[in-house]
């Protein structure tokens, strides 16, 4: 159907007059009701942040994120969108926005005035209907609310005449969602700038005698410890917020395997690459040591960031280890592991006691993190067999260079021997999800037994000058 080009036609076709938080508890009343799913791509929050997320669209509130680095404040913030309409009418070539309904800039209320229902309109899609600005100390009023126009003034308009008037991001915004992320980081006497936007729904451009009355949804983000570190949110604007929405990191393990598989790149597709579940699983668990260490300063906190940088940095160990070996697929190996923390040491932010001690206490909390998945994964197993090798002499040698073909070598694998030629190892990979068809597969379950092992004071394990390790007898 061809959609209403003039005011008189958008008149005829009954088009409702409503705002911009009116749409969206609309559509998101029609969402609850018909069971589909509110927000897409966020994971861990339905049953804590996104019930109270709704309740504020629903109150037709104004919101206010708090939470820590990397726990989805800006997606959650961008997902908002994905309740406003998919196209609106707008007055043709208006800066701000305006309903044609309710025309708010001089511009359009006179061209409605001296056109009546013949005025051209247009229709506007989400992406022109949601702003965000990172709140940087540089920020000034004319970014967000506008200032004068000297290109305007030079063409012969009077200083004093609004047309003269250069809109900011928050009016051009106007009919949309306006998002301020790390406000703390904006001074003080910038934040007075939104009081008025937040209460009387206006704005006031460099003492122009005019008002504004915008229609928008205006929601920011802010680090909890802002409050005093950077800065702080002015008293009278977090007033001013209808709801304030605590985030969190990811709960339990299996969200934060699902936002790693979700966010993280993939890797170039040379040859396959695959990581197994449980190197995953150890991923989290390093996350989750360290989002509890009191070492570590959690008033900065983990960034999930953290977790799916690792994951990339694990899959591109193995990737360049089996191009270099020219392996017909990549699998990741528990040794692959320790190239994770010079990867990411910097993401982390240490109690500054620990200064100097930083590596150590990355090495320990990943120890940890491999133990308790290896209890889980492993617990109980009969691995006398394979010790008694290694009591009988065997030393195993490994690195992140090493080929998985000449890795499960020593162990007499490979040349026509199986799995099996390891004790135990057959039941090692069915409980670890690996199949007998992939050989690096089996070389990382093998590798991983090994060093569960060690952390269990059954095996020893040594480094050598080429940065690798070396299994043997205690």
């Amino acid at each position: 159907m061809t959609s209403p080009a003039t005011l008189g036609e958008l008149r005829t076709a009954q088009y409702p007059d409503r705002t911009v938080k009116q749409e969206l508890q609309s559509n998101l009343l029609a969402r609850l009701r018909s069971g589909t799913e509110v927000f897409s791509g966020l994971v861990g929050y339905r049953d804590s942040v996104l019930p109270t997320v709704e309740r504020a669209i629903l109150a037709g509130h104004d919101i206010i994120l708090l939470g820590e680095r990397g726990q989805a404040k800006s997606r959650l913030i961008r997902a908002l969108t994905q309740l406003l309409d998919d196209m609106v009418p707008v007055v043709a070539d208006c800066e701000v926005n305006d309903h044609p309904y309710r025309p708010v800039c001089r511009r359009c209320r006179e061209l409605v005035t001296e056109l009546g229902d013949d005025t051209p309109i247009e229709w506007i899609g989400r992406d022109r209907r949601y702003s965000e600005k990172l709140a940087t100390p540089d920020t000034a009023v004319a970014d967000l609310i506008g200032d004068v126009d000297p290109i305007r003034v030079a063409e012969g308009r009077y200083l004093g005449d609004e047309l003269t008037i250069h809109y900011g991001l928050i009016p051009r915004t106007n009919r949309g969602i306006f998002a301020v992320n790390e406000l703390p980081d904006l001074p003080e006497r910038i934040q007075v700038s939104l009081l008025n936007i937040l209460e009387e729904r206006d704005v006031q451009v460099r003492g122009y005698n005019i008002r504004l009355p915008l229609d928008l949804m205006l929601v920011v983000s802010a680090n909890p410890e802002d409050y005093t570190h950077r800065g702080r949110i002015i008293t009278p604007l977090k007033d001013r917020f209808g709801s304030q929405v605590r985030t969190h990191y990811p709960a339990d393990m299996e969200d934060e395997i699902a936002i790693m598989e979700q966010e993280a790149a993939p890797p170039p597709q040379s040859i396959p690459v695959t990581i197994p579940r449980h190197l995953k699983e150890v991923i989290a668990a390093f996350a989750a040591q360290l989002r509890t260490s009191t070492q570590v300063n959690q008033r900065s906190g983990v960034s999930v960031r953290f977790s799916i940088g690792a994951l990339e940095t694990l899959g591109a160990s193995a990737l360049r280890r089996a191009v270099r070996a020219g392996e017909p697929e990549a699998v990741p190996r528990l040794v692959d592991l320790w190239t994770v923390l010079p990867a990411s040491i910097g993401r982390i932010e240490f109690d500054s006691l620990e200064e100097g001690r930083e590596a150590d206490i990355l090495a320990r909390a990943l120890k940890q993190a491999v133990a308790t998945v290896w209890r889980a994964r492993l617990g109980g197993e009969n691995f006398a067999p394979l010790l008694e090798r290694f009591e009988a002499g065997l030393t195993v040698d490994t690195s992140d260079s090493m080929s998985s073909a000449d890795f499960l070598a020593q162990f007499g694998v490979g040349a026509g021997r199986g799995p099996r030629a390891v004790p135990g190892l057959d039941r090692s990979i069915r409980r670890l999800g690996v199949t007998e068809e992939s050989p690096a597969g089996v070389a990382g379950a093998l590798e991983f037994t090994l060093e569960g092992l060690h952390l269990g004071k059954r095996l020893n394990k040594e480094s050598t000058a080429g940065g690798g390790f070396v299994f043997g007898d205690i």
